[in-house]
């Protein structure tokens, strides 16, 4: 590995953990300072650390390798990203802040279930929060796999090295820090990740002899490849169903925890506009950078005679042939910057389910706030470990280990926050009704062999719609059956909507 890459590297590690050791000098040791930042975050931080949240390692290297395969075709889940992102912005995040401090001053979702609905029995609480550990658990894995396959392309390491390495890194900063140096670091990220994400393609372009020779050379390649319709890889026609399914990616937003936890934590409502401007602005780049380092990337490959054993390494590829050791450590830098931003982000989210809704719920009912911090950093060990046990197949595909993952929360919890929001009238049957039918329509989906010759039925559409109808139809239907009785829920629902009001003025 050339010097200038290490130097890059280097740089980039401490500038990670020097963030988690300011932010754990200036932390509050409370539970709602280490699990949810005091909800003082400003909007570029909002923006900038839900959006590398959101896009993990799946953007630089998912996202590329199923461009590079598939082509252009593969742009409909970049399409259907783009507009959950902004609805997300525009439906939950205003009113999920707002209900979250109305209701107790909740700061995991499983708090905010739990208090929306005033349940005694906390089956809300251990239901969501098991939800939220087995997924988040798989989601991480996810972001260690990815971590893996950068070290063993690019460095030479054992890919299990790799897993431990990156693992060890962001739980270091993840630890100390908690939330405000995971936004802190995700928003640092961010940036790394936008330069990184506009400037491969741009160089790939140069080097090819500009837009028209890049066009003309995919064309040459397979005309296929810049087609919206027609899968290039396999030459079939993108049906309706096949387009609903990869925009239906969009829909997973509404129930992501580790993206809508950033909600939660803005200083004011009054800062949403600004973040959702610069969120959107982040995202819509960020995705076409990506797309087009896949597309782009291919075209530099033909021409040239290389080689590319696995298409999810093109962005490395690329870093390693086009740049300067300096830069192209940089570029390495923006993977582990899309990596850890969101394995910190679902460490910390895991770890706030595991210390708040099992631990200090049902354990340790008295525990102190220090205690609760200890807890939450123990887990956040634990949770690494566990998926990085789930990631040691260094085979994994990355896209569709967050494909799976995405699908279970946007079914979950998708359907539940947003009728939680809108709805007055929601009972909590309807709401436990909703969790366990999305959850278990996802996981039926994915693994049972109802398909014709014994597959999933993955391969028919993306169990993120089948999930997300029957949980909302679950919702409707026994919120019809068994309506909320108990006033105090119309009373909080009230106050709600009136907060929300004077806050907008």
């Amino acid at each position: 590995m050339e010097t200038g890459t290490v130097i890059s590297l280097i740089l980039y590690f401490a500038a990670m953990l020097g963030i988690g050791l300011y932010a754990f000098r200036s932390n509050e040791e409370t539970s709602s300072g280490y699990l949810l930042g005091g909800r003082k975050l400003s909007a570029p931080v909002t923006a900038l650390s839900a959006g590398a949240s959101d896009m993990s390692g799946w953007m630089l290297m998912g996202v590329p390798g199923a461009m590079y395969l598939a082509g252009a075709s593969s742009l409909w889940i970049a399409f259907g990203l783009c507009l959950g992102a902004w609805l997300n912005y525009l439906i939950v995040a205003p009113r999920l802040r707002v209900f979250t401090q109305v209701a107790n001053d909740a700061i995991t979702l499983p708090d905010y279930f739990e208090n929306r609905f005033f349940d005694s029995s906390r089956s809300l609480r251990i239901i969501s929060a098991v939800v939220i550990i087995i997924f988040f658990t798989l989601y991480t894995s996810s972001g260690l796999a990815a971590g893996g396959k950068l070290f063993d392309t690019s460095f030479g390491l054992n890919y299990t090295v790799g897993l431990y390495l990156t693992a060890s890194v962001v739980v270091c900063y993840t630890l100390f820090g908690g939330f405000m140096a995971v936004s802190l670091t995700d928003f640092v990220q961010g940036v790394i990740m936008f330069i990184a994400l506009v400037l491969v393609p741009t160089v790939v372009v140069f080097e090819l002899g500009g837009i028209g020779a890049t066009m003309q050379t995919l064309s040459d390649i397979n005309p296929n490849l810049l087609s919206l319709s027609i899968d290039a890889s396999t030459g079939a026609t993108i049906t309706l169903i096949g387009t609903i399914s990869l925009m239906s990616w969009g829909l997973g937003y509404f129930g992501q925890p580790h993206i809508i936890v950033r909600f939660m934590a803005i200083s004011s409502i009054k800062q949403l506009p600004a973040a959702r401007r610069i969120g959107m602005s982040w995202m819509i780049v960020s995705l076409f950078g990506a797309a087009a380092t896949g597309l782009f990337g291919l075209a530099y490959v033909t021409s040239t005679g290389q080689t590319l054993d696995d298409p999810e390494t093109i962005f490395i590829t690329l870093s390693q042939l086009l740049f300067h050791p300096l830069i192209g450590g940089f570029l390495l830098a923006a993977i582990l910057a899309a990596i850890m931003s969101t394995i910190s982000s679902q460490l910390l989210v895991t770890s706030s389910s595991l210390t708040r809704d099992v631990y200090a719920a049902f354990l340790n009912k008295q525990a102190s706030e220090k205690q609760q911090v200890l807890i939450g950093r123990l887990s956040v060990v634990a949770v690494a470990f566990a998926a990085i046990l789930l990631a040691s197949d260094s085979n994994s595909s990355i896209l569709s280990l967050v494909s799976n993952a995405w699908a279970g929360f946007g079914a979950a919890f998708g359907p539940l926050i947003l009728f939680s929001l809108l709805w007055k009238n929601m009972s909590k049957k309807a709401a436990i009704g909703g969790i366990v039918s999305g959850a278990l329509t996802v996981l039926i989906w994915i693994y049972a062999p109802l398909g014709a010759d014994g597959s999933s039925l993955s391969a028919v559409i993306y169990e993120i719609i089948p999930g997300f109808i029957i949980s909302s139809a679950v919702i409707i239907v026994l919120t019809k059956l068994f309506p909320e009785k108990d006033p105090k829920v119309a009373a909080l629902f009230s106050e709600f909507a009136d907060t929300l009001q004077r806050e907008k003025q």
